[in-house]
């Protein structure tokens, strides 16, 4: 592996005696004081890092999320260059579905594609209950990940059940959700039994990462936001319920992300997570009100303001600094993913600039 000399050995210094779980990133998400705002960026394994695009080259994105060795090398390499506060396991929210059964690929350009999209009760019984074996690559990634490490946590994610019931029911990425829309309200039985049935799957597969020692998970509903308030606690909210409730004695903070949701952060808190990531359109201390004290918050800058001269960056991170500080705890992040033209060494600078900005004395 390549010498870090940004990451976790730059922070040695820091007091870690706990390991992971003593972390800035995780004693954020519980809303303990740490020596500074911990940060780490959704889809920062791998997007604008050329070194990712390089491993990358000629692997398929599912195939690529089945060889532990390549997951355990993309999940790393921003953890190396850029200092981050944890690692964000290299998956895609579509790899328990497919090992569920479902005929799907992940088409460059286009995302994930299912070849018999979801109609009927018949199609439900496809999707089958997933164990250990049935994901034993990532069972074994997250185990190669944890021994190297140390001290960094690393964070395991899965998808939602309304998110990956929209893939399901779309047979693709959606900009409308009408079909979703339309089996949610047009046969609200067959549609909870869609989403009960993905939710024994999320939930099996954050066990297989939570077993194998990750410190915390994300569950992403990307497309929640596109539900009013509520139709939300009617049709998803219960069955996210369901996915976090299953791992309160799992011992690792969770966290719940979407997008568009502004409507929906005090919905989204009340499903149980303990951290409620937010994306760029709400202000962190209104999404702080909305979601209540009893929570962390994650997020939340807006992606784009990457792509801008480095001063407009600097004037947006010293503002969701000040806006964090209304959370009881924060962790910074963007309000989505990194995009793929962002480069590397203005996140390298994000982070250098959260921790010195956000220093506390210890103790």
């Amino acid at each position: 592996m390549t010498t870090d000399t940004t990451g976790t050995a730059a922070r040695d210094g820091e007091a870690r005696r706990g390991g992971p779980a003593d972390s800035p990133f995780v004693r954020a998400c519980r809303r303990e004081p740490g020596p500074h705002t911990p940060v780490w960026f959704m889809r920062q394994a791998g997007r604008s890092l050329p070194e990712y695009r390089e491993i990358r080259a000629n692997v398929p994105m599912l195939e690529s999320c089945r060889r532990p060795e390549l997951v355990t090398e993309i999940t790393l390499q921003p953890v190396r260059r850029h200092g981050v506060d944890a690692a964000i396991l290299f998956s895609d929210i579509v790899v328990p579905v497919a090992a569920a059964g479902i005929d799907l690929d992940i088409v460059p350009g286009t995302g994930p594609v299912v070849a018999e999209p979801v109609r009927t009760a018949a199609d439900v019984e496809r999707i089958n209950p997933i164990g250990r074996d049935d994901v034993s690559y990532v069972d074994e990634a997250v185990r190669l990940l944890v021994a190297e490490m140390g001290d960094t946590p690393l964070i395991g994610f899965a998808g939602a059940p309304f998110t990956l019931a929209s893939y399901l029911v779309e047979g693709g990425p959606s900009r409308t959700h009408a079909k979703t829309k339309a089996l949610m309200y047009g046969d609200p039985e067959l549609w909870h039994a869609l989403c009960t049935r993905l939710a024994d799957v999320t939930l099996a597969f954050l066990r297989v990462q939570v077993d194998a020692g990750v410190s915390a998970v994300q569950l992403f509903d990307s497309w929640a936001g596109a539900l009013s308030e509520a139709d939300y606690r009617r049709y998803v909210q219960p069955h996210s319920a369901y996915v976090l409730a299953g791992l309160a004695d799992a011992g690792v903070p969770r966290i719940h992300f979407g997008v568009g949701t502004a409507e929906l952060l005090g919905a989204m808190g009340e499903a149980g997570a303990d951290v409620v990531g937010v994306d760029w359109r709400t202000p962190l201390d209104v999404a702080t009100r909305r979601i209540g004290p009893d929570k962390a918050v994650q997020g939340n800058l807006d992606p784009a303001v990457l792509l801008a001269p480095w001063p407009v960056v600097e004037a947006a991170v010293r503002r969701i600094l000040d806006e964090g500080r209304a959370a009881p705890g924060h962790v910074f992040n963007l309000g989505h993913g990194v995009l793929p033209e962002t480069d590397p060494e203005v996140l390298t600078r994000v982070v250098a600039l959260v921790h010195e900005l956000s220093a506390r004395p210890t103790a």
